[in-house]
């Protein structure tokens, strides 16, 4: 069996990306981080995450290009929704149904879509 421990997105401008990670997402950065990533918090047996400068060139590169993150939430994917309007963050589409739950989808400042999820009970 194998299970995720490590995500690393690279990003164009690491102080744009971490400022939409936890200011406009609610991300906390970890005390892992260092000047070339950002390190969100994680808790036992969970992933973790992190965006972080480039480690190679992106100039003419498009990013985020069939990679999907998925987030679980708590509370609902309504008041999610409601909060990530308010902060300017355009949602693609609507509210989904899932097999796993009601989702909604958005893109980060380099394209990579990001769907967080209101898990079913």
């Amino acid at each position: 069996m194998r299970k995720l421990e490590f995500a690393s997105l690279q990003v164009r401008d690491l102080k744009v990306s971490k400022d939409f990670y936890t200011n406009k997402l609610g991300f906390e950065e970890s005390q892992m981080s260092n000047p070339y990533a950002c390190v969100f918090k994680f808790k036992k047996n969970e992933a973790s995450f992190a965006i972080r400068t480039p480690m190679e060139n992106l100039d003419d590169k498009e990013l985020g290009i069939g990679v999907q993150l998925w987030f679980a939430i708590d509370g609902t994917i309504e008041d999610f929704q409601t909060d990530l309007t308010v902060k300017g963050i355009a949602i693609l589409g609507t509210i989904n149904d899932t097999p796993f739950g009601k989702t909604i989808i958005l893109k980060d400042p380099d394209g990579y879509t990001l769907t967080f999820l209101q898990p079913k009970d």
